[in-house]
C-alpha cells in the first residue's frame, strides 16, 4: 500500500510517524522545530515543504495517534459477541496506557486536551471531537445492550458513557501526575463495577 503513495506522500507519512510520539509526549508548545529535524533527519525546508506549519504537523500527528488506538479498540470490539464484553474492552485497552496500542507518551486525547486547552483551538477541537466520537460509540453500545436485554432498561446511556470516559481519562491523569499506575488500576475497577451494575 505504501508503494502506491507518491514520494511527497511517503515523506509526509514518514514525518508524521516519526514525530507523532514527540508531540504526544512534549505537547505542541514543548515540541520545537529542532525536535522535528533531529528526529526525522530532514531539514527545516523539507518539513515545511510538506507541511505549512508546525501546527499542521501536530494536527496530523494527533489523527495518526488516535487512529492507532481506535483501530486496536475496534479490532477487540469485533472479537466480542456481547455488549457487556464490548464495554469491558475499554477497561482492558486502557489498563496500560503506556504500552501497545498507545503511542509514545500515552493517551493522545488526554495529552492534547490538557496541552491545547487554552493555547491551540484547532488541537482542542480535535480532542473534543475525539471525546464526542468516543461518547457516541459508548452510547451506541449501551443502547444496543438495552435493546438486546443485556442491560437494565433504566440505564442512562449518555450519563454512563460520560462517566466511563471521565473515570478512564481521569485515572490516566492521576496515574501520570502521581507516577502511580496502581491508581489507574483501582479506577478501572470502578469502571468495571459500573458496567457490571447495569447488567440485567
Amino acid at each position: 500500500m505504501k508503494n502506491d503513495l507518491s514520494k511527497a506522500e511517503r515523506t509526509r507519512q514518514f514525518i508524521i510517524e516519526t514525530t507523532a510520539g514527540i508531540f504526544n509526549t512534549k505537547g505542541y508548545a514543548g515540541t520545537s522545530l529542532s525536535d522535528l529535524t533531529e528526529a526525522t533527519g530532514l531539514t527545516k525546508g523539507s518539513i515545511y515543504g510538506n507541511f505549512e506549519s508546525k501546527e499542521e504537523v501536530a494536527l496530523a500527528c494527533f489523527d495518526y495517534n488516535l487512529l492507532k488506538i481506535n483501530r486496536a479498540v475496534q479490532q477487540r470490539l469485533d472479537q466480542e459477541t456481547s455488549f457487556h464484553k464490548k464495554l469491558l474492552v475499554y477497561v482492558q485497552i486502557y489498563h496500560s496506557f503506556t504500552g501497545s496500542p498507545f503511542p509514545e507518551g500515552g493517551c493522545p486525547i488526554l495529552n492534547t486536551a490538557i496541552d491545547a486547552d487554552d493555547t491551540n483551538n484547532l488541537l482542542k477541537d480535535k480532542a473534543a471531537k475525539a471525546i464526542l466520537a468516543w461518547k457516541k460509540r459508548l452510547i451506541d453500545l449501551l443502547r444496543g445492550g438495552i435493546a438486546a436485554g443485556e442491560f437494565k432498561t433504566d440505564v442512562a446511556p449518555e450519563q454512563t458513557a460520560l462517566s466511563m470516559i471521565a473515570l478512564i481519562e481521569g485515572g490516566i491523569m492521576i496515574a501520570k501526575v502521581t507516577n502511580d499506575p496502581t491508581s489507574l488500576v483501582k479506577i478501572l475497577k470502578t469502571v468495571e463495577l459500573l458496567i457490571t451494575q447495569i447488567k440485567t
